[in-house]
């Protein structure tokens, strides 16, 4: 008899961007890569901070690997981890993405629906990770920019493809380090602070 197949974890984190050589979605998520949570595999994949390919790439992520949850992790400026509410189907910044290109206000999908809530329990998330001894709040608004591209991307790819997958988003602060290699002001938090909260988002999103 076969044993009874192990559920897997799609944990996407980004590429560095803006002058960066690290950026802490991607070190949170490949720190956790292969790691069983819950009974759960974690499956880490980077997304190229690039507006369209990187909602490609998170589709044939889905695609490929047939994830029973999907959570999508970006850095912020913010000081605590937090879960997104909502995606809205707006791709907007000041700044060229990785390739040079710069979306004003153009939809991440032209026939997709204004907004996509997260399908994770974000509420409980957030107590899951205080329960940890890491900070966290609900977020209402994961921006215009790439994480909330990515959020759009995922969420709407698995509508369309009629899948009951939770998915959703989690900002995730800066490391020290890249306050210290900038020089500026502002909040940090070391990368095994984030891991232990991610890994206490992930148990709580698996218990559901």
């Amino acid at each position: 008899m076969g044993g009874t197949l192990m559920r897997k974890i799609l944990l996407t984190g980004f590429e560095p961007f803006a002058g960066d050589d690290v950026n802490p979605s991607w070190e949170v998520a490949r720190s956790l890569d292969g790691k069983e949570i819950a009974g759960a595999k974690v499956l880490a994949r980077r997304l190229p901070v690039v507006w369209g390919r990187a909602v490609d790439e998170i589709a044939a992520h889905i695609d490929a690997e047939g994830p029973d949850l999907v959570v999508c992790l970006g850095e912020s400026g913010r000081p605590e981890l937090c879960p997104e509410r909502v995606a809205i189907n707006v791709s907007d910044a000041d700044g060229p993405d990785n390739a040079g290109t710069t979306l004003t206000g153009e939809p991440v999908d032209p026939d997709g629906p204004a907004a996509y809530f997260s399908t994770l329990p974000v509420k409980e998330i957030v107590a899951a990770i205080r329960d940890a001894g890491v900070p966290a709040k609900l977020s209402n608004s994961a921006g215009t920019y790439l994480c909330n591209h990515a959020m759009y991307g995922a969420l709407n790819h698995l509508a369309r493809r009629g899948l009951a997958v939770p998915a959703g988003f989690i900002h995730v602060p800066k490391l020290p380090r890249q306050l210290a290699a900038s020089g500026k002001d502002g909040s940090s938090m070391a990368l095994e602070t984030q891991v232990a909260g991610i890994i206490a988002a992930l148990e709580c999103c698996l218990r559901r």
